[in-house]
């Protein structure tokens, strides 16, 4: 399903592409153009896939509901990137794009500039992108690709403006932290990835945000921001032929880095879980228990099919009619039940989160751990179920397209996480679902396998509930 041999390919400088295309054989090259067209026959008509010599995928989205352009450059960077020591500095580095370049010196210039181009901008930092967008009239969609290349190559890292988003990126950490479920997430990530926290935590650590240095900055973008680790998409009232003429003009230049920085710099294998493991966190914020659970589940590069299973045994499980919701919140023994599952190229996490009736959490922690015990059983969900979940994921899909601006992001995270052929395939995948590898995904990922579990209480819950003795694996 995935061009893998293509992506190594694409890995190499632009001098060793050009001397192994010299060393391929006239068929091979003629293989290589038939499998590009394979992956764009696979495209729905509206969207074109592009890559440049220097390695930059060029992905189109061609709506013309409105005359607006949406521009995205999205990276292969983010908190799976980042050792202790730089934890957060990925959503640093996305303030920091921001701001003064070398065609804009300073913040001011660059919000002018965003100001006579009308555009809406923001960026995103996740576990495995990091992600840039511009919104403007279509208009001027040949300036924003110019402006979006300033940006994206030649940042200034001014140590002024630095220091002050320093504060800005913290108070963002703070306002997290004000969240109630702040202390039980992050809890949670701690026992469930260990020495490795870093790699999945996207806020960061106060300290290295506080201290962040323009140096540390330039680590990040001779690292990772180079052509061949990064996705340019055009999406709206433009055409595919003159975007990519466009982006060939603006960003063919671009050289691509010498290396594969995961090949360089890999992301260390997360260490699979050897017991089960609970624990408390107190709060003072939190007004309600929560408990939470959570299992290491598949990913992108070693279980493809038990993804699209983990999508639809989580969707069933979240209707109302679900023997899960029944047990649980039908029968008062909790508020409210959710399990889901997100795909990652690097061990996508299973989360069950509770809200048990507070008068009951012993009861309704009993019967979740029976439940879990029942979710492999030949009944426990129906075949209409499979079909209904199956569908209503595929109606979905197509929901995420209507809003093309919102699309790109959808589109950004698959090719991050998964790759463009993933989104391509996935209602096609989908439908080959049975209940058989609903078991499957159950009894590889779930049942009887070890897991962390957390529950969140204020201090004097805690004291009410005891629950050193009943919290336990036993």
């Amino acid at each position: 399903m995935h061009i893998f041999f293509m992506a190594d390919l694409l890995y190499l400088s632009a001098d060793d592409r050009k001397f192994m295309i010299k060393k391929l054989c006239c068929s091979a090259v003629l293989c290589l153009g038939v499998i590009f067209a394979q992956a764009q026959s696979r495209l729905p008509s509206n969207i074109f896939l592009k890559k440049l010599s220097n390695g930059l995928d060029v992905l189109v989205v061609e709506d013309n509901s409105v005359p607006l352009a949406t521009i995205v450059i999205t990276c292969k960077n983010g908190a799976y990137t980042e050792s202790p020591e730089f934890n957060g500095l990925s959503h640093l580095y996305e303030h920091m794009f921001f701001k003064a370049n070398k065609d804009y010196a300073s913040q001011t210039d660059f919000m002018n500039r965003v100001s006579e181009l009308g555009m809406d901008f923001n960026g995103a930092t996740t576990v495995e992108n990091v992600r840039y967008y511009f919104t403007l009239p279509k208009k001027n969609l040949k300036q924003g690709l110019r402006f979006m290349n300033s940006a994206i190559r030649y940042p200034s890292f001014n140590a002024d403006e630095m220091a002050r988003e320093n504060v800005v990126v913290d108070g963002e950490f703070q306002q997290d932290e004000s969240s109630p479920f702040y202390a039980l997430d992050n809890a949670m990530d701690h026992h469930m990835w260990g020495d490795l926290y870093s790699r999945k935590n996207t806020i960061g650590d106060h300290n290295v945000i506080r201290s962040a240095t323009p140096a540390m900055m330039d680590s990040i973008k001779n690292k990772y921001y180079y052509p061949n680790n990064s996705m340019l998409t055009v999406a709206g009232d433009v055409n595919h032929e003159d975007v990519f003429r466009e982006a060939e003009n603006i960003y063919g230049d671009w050289a691509p880095s010498q290396f594969d920085p995961f090949k360089k710099w890999p992301v260390p294998e997360f260490k699979p879980l050897k017991k089960t493991d609970y624990f408390v966190v107190e709060s003072n914020l939190a007004q309600v228990p929560v408990i939470e659970m959570e299992w290491q589940g598949p990913d992108t590069r070693n279980d493809i099919p038990s993804t699209y299973a983990a999508d639809v045994f989580s969707y069933i499980l979240n209707q109302n009619s679900s023997t899960l919701s029944k047990a649980l919140t039908q029968s008062g023994l909790a508020l409210q039940v959710n399990i889901g599952y997100l795909t990652l190229e690097h061990v996508g996490p299973i989360n069950l989160t509770v809200v048990p009736n507070p008068a009951k959490v012993k009861e309704c922690l009993a019967e979740v751990k029976r439940q879990i015990a029942l979710f492999d059983s030949p009944d426990y969900v129906t075949d209409e179920q499979v079909e209904t979940a199956k569908r209503k994921l595929e109606i979905r899909q197509s929901f995420e397209q209507e809003v093309t601006s919102d699309f790109v992001e959808v589109l950004s995270f698959w090719w991050a996480s998964a790759s463009i052929d993933y989104f391509t395939t996935y209602v096609e995948n989908l439908k080959k679902v049975t209940k058989a590898d609903l078991r499957s995904y159950v009894g590889k990922y779930i049942k009887n396998k070890p897991y962390c579990a957390g529950l969140l209480v204020s201090p004097q819950m805690n004291a009410e509930l005891k629950p050193q003795e009943f919290f336990t694996d036993k």
